[in-house]
């Protein structure tokens, strides 16, 4: 199918969107249910494609795999893919601009550090500056990682600020799965007694989203941690940038997780605070 800029219809993203499900989505019944939801509901459907018809696919496409993305651009001109692309590289000026997403690092009256970390940049720009918070909240009387508005990013910095509370020795914390086989995430090993032992809690809410939501799942696996605040969205998928039409990208699911402890995720579900409050409460709704 030939899609050309103004031309596409609403049946035709769902089509293309099914197709490339098809193609990276590892085989089961979460796929076949999706696809066939995403056919039954929008094929041969003429409209024009616009922002309210990509929301409209996104809402059926979320009952089976919340990170589903469509992103309307009215004014693309460039074609639909046809091989399936890449993220590009960071910019290592724009993550040290942000300190690779550690935006907070502060110490409050009861002797609490607390560490919010808002992405996850590749880890070998935010190591730096990761290790740089949680030294300086070592000394602390309990640790909180804020990751209230953490949209995610890469699973080996998950990986690191995990082994920051887990401990000196690796730990295998997720399987992920695609067509091609299966990857295991680990967490470093530590030189010994420099992981962080003091009692620990995670802040989740809405804005906790992808490998954000990974953090927390597989700290409180573990049982290392209280989470406090709102449950998750839940989209446990890894996912590559796809053009469906010349006004829309898509994010397209290409792997999912599987916790090491739980044999589980947290697709759907989200992952469910111990301490349920609103998101904006959680620093101060901390149990003791």
């Amino acid at each position: 199918m030939t899609i050309e800029t103004g031309t596409a219809t609403v049946g035709d993203v769902a089509g293309r969107l099914v197709g490339w499900l098809e193609r990276l989505m590892p085989d089961g019944a979460r796929r076949d249910a999706l696809t066939a939801a995403l056919t039954a509901g929008f094929g041969g459907d003429a409209a024009p494609i616009s922002a309210a018809g990509c929301a409209a696919i996104e809402r059926v496409a979320w009952k089976w795999a919340r990170h589903v993305a469509l992103f309307w651009e009215p004014g693309g001109t460039a074609p639909a893919d046809t091989e399936a692309g890449a993220w590009p590289p960071p910019d290592p000026g724009a993550v040290r601009s942000r300190a690779a997403g550690v935006s907070n690092v502060r110490r409050l009256d009861d002797g609490t550090g607390v560490v919010r970390i808002d992405t996850l940049d590749a880890i070998g720009l935010a190591q730096p500056f990761v290790d740089a918070a949680f030294g300086l909240v070592r000394g602390a009387r309990r640790i909180v990682l804020d990751l209230r508005g953490n949209g995610g990013g890469d699973p080996a910095t998950v990986a690191l600020i995990a082994g920051w509370l887990l401990g000196d020795r690796a730990v295998r914390l997720s399987d992920v799965v695609d067509r091609a086989g299966t990857r295991q995430w680990w967490t470093p090993d530590r030189a010994p007694g420099t992981a962080l032992r003091q009692d620990a809690f995670v802040l989740v809410g809405p804005g906790t989203f992808s490998s954000g939501e990974a953090l927390a799942y597989h700290l409180q696996a573990r049982e290392r941690v209280t989470v406090v605040g709102e449950a998750t969205p839940g989209a446990a998928d890894h996912v590559l940038p796809i053009r469906l039409a010349p006004t829309v990208l898509a994010h397209v699911p290409r792997a999912y997780v599987v916790d090491a402890v739980t044999g589980a995720n947290w697709e759907g579900t989200g992952v469910i605070p111990d301490v349920p409050c609103p998101a904006d409460d959680a620093l101060e709704k901390l149990p003791g």
